[in-house]
Parts: structure tokens; sequence; C-alpha cells
């Protein structure tokens, strides 16, 4: 096992790893960015280096940096966490090259799942089932042939990175044109690739995810899923498990597609393959995130499984410990993103000091956060300030006690969504669990957003 672990991210998930690495008595080194020499994970950590001034570009996503301060402190390996390079294959290869352990996928795995096209080939030759798409589209001319064939409406995606960048609903071939331009200089800018691809629009889809886990030994299990439908642009905001509706047959026969789908190629660690499902139940494999998602708590809390030490079990080439048979799903989990962003002035991020910071508690409760009262959320990074999450025996006892949760929760000094996710919680659609991924634009009034 590793003896030391540098963490190359920040917030909330610098917490959760320095946790997990401090239970199983790996010293941590946190790289931090001069914006975040006073957070909280720089105060947990057992040692920390800063790597640059506050823009990511200069810290969070300087390899060389990074890499230095790995090698300086004498790290065996390195936790990208979610977002930054936890998805860059250069940034894998790069750390294999100079025997640094990188936590998660082999920069080959990484490269065949994050180009959305070649991920879309490589699950539908092991058996996934696909919406109609494109290959990779890099002019107007030949984007406008595929959708022809394609017909509208349809989906416009971004081939290579995610977090919702890029993806745009075409609904006629008047608007292709604009949507094309907007959205191809959207991806160019943020992942420095203008590839787009055509997909077939299923309406009222529901979001499901499925997580994964893959050691260097040919073992592998799924923990279920993740119901993510919830999303505003593209960006989850809630995420929940078991998913309502979903009989438990389908997501065993979904699970067990997903694992072996990912042996196929070779995957190892923790990934996730999202899929959207039907009014009638049949799922189209969407893209994977080959990294630790935001939402993985709720998996954890119905599956008592500790995916971060999982992760770093599987890096440091121990066998999983978990047979498909051992993973018991119990009782319902629901996460709420709570960010620094005003939802009734169309989501504006904020930044400022904290001033009161009071989380809430008791049974069936989690907050992970890197929050402090005299905090300063500083102007370079997302906007997530925490993840709220509640377990409870079924969904309508997890939705009474998140509505518990979130009246307790107590954040001064700047607006938060925590309002927002009040309303949420007490929509009819919600609480029937018939939400789809444009439930949020389409409900936008009834929820003061």
């Amino acid at each position: 096992m590793f003896r030391k672990i540098l963490i190359a991210n920040r917030g909330e998930i610098a917490v959760r790893i320095i946790r997990a690495c401090r239970e199983m008595g790996i010293r941590t080194i946190i790289a931090h960015s001069e914006a975040d020499r006073d957070s909280l994970p720089v105060r947990m950590a057992d040692e920390h280096i800063c790597i640059g001034p506050g823009p990511s570009g200069k810290s969070y996503l300087n390899i060389p940096n990074i890499i230095s301060a790995a090698l300086i402190s004498g790290a065996e390996a390195i936790h990208p966490g979610y977002g930054f390079l936890s998805e860059n294959p250069s940034f894998a290869q790069i750390c294999a090259d100079v025997n640094l352990t990188f936590i998660g996928p082999s920069a080959t795995a990484m490269a065949i799942m994050g180009d959305k096209v070649s991920a879309r080939e490589a699950m539908a030759a092991a058996g996934l089932p696909m919406l109609p798409g494109t290959r990779v589209l890099r002019t107007l001319a030949e984007a406008r042939e595929a959708a022809r064939e394609i017909g509208f409406p349809l989906m416009l995606k971004a081939a290579a990175g995610g977090g919702g960048r890029g993806i745009r609903l075409v609904n006629s071939p008047d608007e292709f044109e604009r949507v094309f331009t907007l959205a191809q200089n959207e991806v160019r800018e943020a992942f420095r690739d203008d590839g787009l691809y055509l997909e077939r629009y299923l309406p009222r889809a529901r979001h499901i995810e499925i997580q994964v886990l893959a050691d260097h030994h040919g073992n592998g299990v799924h923990l279920g899923e993740r119901n993510c439908s919830c999303q505003r642009r593209n960006q989850k905001v809630l995420e929940e498990s078991p998913s309502p509706l979903l009989p438990p047959e389908l997501r065993q026969e979904i699970g067990m597609k997903a694992i072996r789908a990912v042996q196929q190629i070779g995957y190892t660690n923790a990934g996730t393959l999202e899929f959207l499902l039907d009014d009638e139940n049949r799922y189209y494999f969407m893209e994977m995130n080959t990294r630790l998602q935001v939402e993985h708590p709720v998996t954890e809390l119905v599956t008592s499984v500790d995916l971060v030490k999982e992760q770093i079990r599987i890096a440091a080439g121990e066998p999983l410990r978990l047979k498909q048979e051992d993973i018991q799903f119990r009782g319902h989990a629901i996460e709420c993103r709570i960010t620094a962003e005003d939802a009734e002035a169309d989501f504006r991020p904020q930044t400022g000091l904290v001033e009161k910071y009071l989380p809430p508690g008791g049974p069936g409760v989690r907050v992970d956060s890197h929050l402090y009262a005299g905090y300063s959320v500083p102007p370079h990074y997302d906007s997530l300030l925490a993840k709220l999450i509640v377990w409870a025996e079924d969904r309508d006892a997890a939705i009474a006690r998140m509505q518990r949760a979130l009246d307790e929760f107590i954040i001064e000094g700047l607006p938060t969504t925590i309002p927002f996710h009040q309303r949420l919680l007490r929509h009819q659609v919600f609480i029937r669990g018939e939400a789809y991924t444009r439930f949020l634009q389409e409900e936008a009034a009834s929820l003061g957003i």
C-alpha cells in the first residue's frame, strides 16, 4: 500500500480523499493554489505545497508543477479527484512515465472513453444499445448532411470533455447553423477541440448512471445506479439511488452489461457509465466518466462501500475484495448539490465571505464540504460549496429527511441554492419520482427559477 499520496484537487473532494487516506494510514500532501492557501484541505492534510496562482490554468491544470510537487515531496501516487486533470490521458501517462501511480484508469482506457465517439463505438462493440448518432463532425457542411439523416429534433454534443459543455438541443433545421456555431465555439474554448457529434433526441428521458469497479486481476462489480435526471443546463443538481420506477431486474441487467463492457476494453479502477431511459425503460449508452463522480456518496450510502478507499486499493494493485453477490442495496439516498449561486437570478455564481456555517446533523445525514465560518469563496473555481446527502429506509422517508436537513442548513454571507432545493423537494413531479432531464427547464416557473 502507498505511504504518501498527493491530492491534485481542492474543495470538498480534497477533504473527502484526505479523510479516506487518514483512515487507511496513508499520509497526504495537498497541492494547492495561492487562492486556496487558507482552505480546509490545506489545514487538514499532513503536508501542503503551493503549485501556482489562483487561476486553475496556472495551478490545478499545471501538469509540470503538480508532477514536480509529487516528486519533491516523495509521494508515490496522485489522486486527481474529479474535474481538473482527472480525465486527462496525457497527465495519466506522464504519471506513469515518472513512476507515479495515477489513481484512476490507464491513459489508454481513458483516451478511448474520453472521446465520446470512440466510446460509443467501443461500447456498441461490447453490446450496449445506442441511440443513432454520427462520427466526429468539424464543419457545418458535413454536420448539415448528417443532421438530415438523423432528423429533428436532435442533440449536439462535444466529442471531447464533459460537464455538459457544448450540449445543445436543436429543434429544427432553421436554427441548426446558429446552434452548431455556438456549440463549436464553446467546446473549442473549453477543450481545445472543436469536434461535435449528433445524436437522436429522446424526449422526456431519464438519466441514470451505473457505478463500476474493476481491478487489475480481472475482477469487477457494479454498484447499482444513480438517477441524475434533475439537471439545469445539463448540470446535475440532485441525484438519488436507487432510481425511482426502475425494476430491480433491469438494474441487474444494465449493471452486468456495464461491467462486462468496461472489462472488454481493459478498464480498471472506478468509473461511471451514463444512460438515457425512455418511457418504456429502453436504455441507451451515452458516455463514460473515467473518474470518481461528484455524486458518489449516494452509492456509498446504499451499498456501504467506500469508493475512494476502493480506488486507492485498486491503484495499489490489490484485488477487489468485493464480489457481485456481496453487493447489497439497502434503503434510499439523495444528494443535493449546494452551490454559491443565486437561483432567482439565473443561478448567477457568487463569491464572498461565509459569515456563518452550521451544517445539519442527526441520523442518516452526511455533509461533504470544505466550508467553515470565515472562509472566503474564491472567484477562480466552480461554485460547489457542499454536498448534502441523506439516507433512509425508503424514498419517502429520504425525501422527508432531506427536507428537514435543508431547513436546518445555515450558510450566511452569500446566496446559495438551499432555497431552490427546498422548492424542488416539494415539487409533485419530483415527489412522484417522475423527473426527466428537461424537467427543471419546463417547470421553471413553478420552481421559482
